[in-house]
């Protein structure tokens, strides 16, 4: 159950990051400007992000054996539109970027179905296995501008689009719910979603997960533009570097669920966050990209990576059993929202003053204060996690 849910959340991030590879050959085939192709890789984010919140909730409800095949059909809708008709100009290409995120709904589904598989000392490194699928962003990263150059536009579209379709009939057939889950007493929606929004965990775990998962996905989609713009590398070594960032995020995100079963999440929290501040500031300095630059993206890629496995160990633990679900979507979402908000920021940011110092500075300034909270306030609060 693992395996499979794993599975389905690399072919549908797969699909929710389609975009941010082209976003530079979009940008000059449209005459887009850097706020506009900023805008159009990071549309699929606020809308993978807040659409968590519903889509935790009914998970709850109905459980990953529902929602998966769910989603992951759902997605291919405009995987298809985006392939094959909307990517003629920037209002099509915003209107399927919108509906790719539902793609990124994923997340949502899995972490509160691989939770109810295991015991609670084994599910942060559950958890860290399952948010290994986040990198189907480096399938997308390896792949998508190849295809295009090979055979068009419309081809990692088509392909990634019968894959979702292929995983949605296999999910549908052999997904299986854990027995005994923790199924929540019916109640409306809305209700059911102020009541998780009262929980202290909730805010806690979504701070952190908005500078952790915020920071991985506003680096995934927005590399490749970063390395172009402020390095001149060509557009295929960009998004080659952008998969080496993506795989190894993705590498650490079981080793921080794993270090905390052991040592405890708000530990590692603490640890990741010093390296993230301490990474942003080297590379605020615009320093060479070997070896210094290099090095720093990364440190940033396992803190980021290990740092987001450790939030949702503290989820895991913390979080009533029958609200794991609704408890996801939220967080999830503010870790979305946290990726949503930086490559905007980078764009306006460069656009206006040529350079991309002040946003890594103000990266840093975002790690700092979240790891005087986890130092402090969160340490007393979750004593021995």
């Amino acid at each position: 159950m693992l395996a499979l849910a794993t599975a389905g959340f690399a072919v549908n991030f797969w699909a929710w990051a389609l975009l941010s590879p082209l976003g530079p050959r979009f940008k000059e085939s449209l005459g887009l400007t850097s706020f506009e192709q900023s805008l159009l890789v990071a549309v699929p984010v606020v809308v993978g992000s807040l659409g968590r919140i519903p889509v935790g909730a009914l998970t709850d409800r109905y459980g990953g054996r529902v929602m998966f095949p769910l989603v992951s059909a759902a997605t291919v809708v405009p995987v298809l539109y985006v392939g094959l008709a909307g990517h003629s100009s920037l209002a099509a290409l915003l209107a399927g970027g919108f509906l790719l995120g539902i793609g990124g709904t994923s997340f949502a589904v899995g972490v509160p179905f691989v939770n109810a598989w295991f015991p609670p000392e084994r599910r942060g490194l559950a958890i860290g296995v399952f948010g290994m699928g986040m990198g189907g962003t480096a399938i997308s990263a390896l792949s998508t501008v190849r295809l295009v150059d090979a055979y068009g536009t419309s081809a990692p579209f088509l392909i990634t689009a019968a894959v979702l379709a292929v995983y949605a009939v296999a999910a549908a057939l052999l997904l299986r719910d854990a027995p005994g889950r923790a199924v929540p007493p019916p109640e409306p929606l809305a209700r059911r979603l102020a009541s998780t929004l009262r929980l202290g965990t909730t805010w806690q775990a979504s701070a952190l997960y908005a500078v952790a998962f915020g920071g991985y996905v506003a680096f995934s989609v927005y590399l490749p533009t970063y390395l172009k713009t402020g390095y001149g590398l060509t557009q295929a070594d960009a998004a080659n570097r952008m998969a080496g960032f993506v795989l190894l995020a993705v590498a650490m995100r079981p080793v921080g669920g794993w270090l905390s079963d052991r040592i405890g999440p708000v530990r590692v929290v603490t640890g990741t966050l010093v390296v993230v501040l301490a990474a942003a500031l080297v590379q605020s300095s615009a320093p060479a990209l070997t070896p210094v630059g290099t090095a720093a993206f990364l440190s940033l890629a396992a803190a980021l990576g290990a740092g987001s496995g450790a939030v949702f160990a503290l989820v895991s633990l913390l979080a009533p059993a029958n609200r794991i679900g609704s408890v996801t979507g939220v967080v999830g979402a503010a870790g979305g929202l946290g990726g949503f908000v930086p490559p905007l920021v980078m764009g306006s940011l460069y656009g206006t003053y040529g350079s991309y110092a002040l946003g890594l500075l103000l990266l840093g300034a975002v790690a700092a204060a979240a790891l005087t909270y986890t130092a402090t306030r969160l340490r007393r609060t979750a004593v021995g996690r």
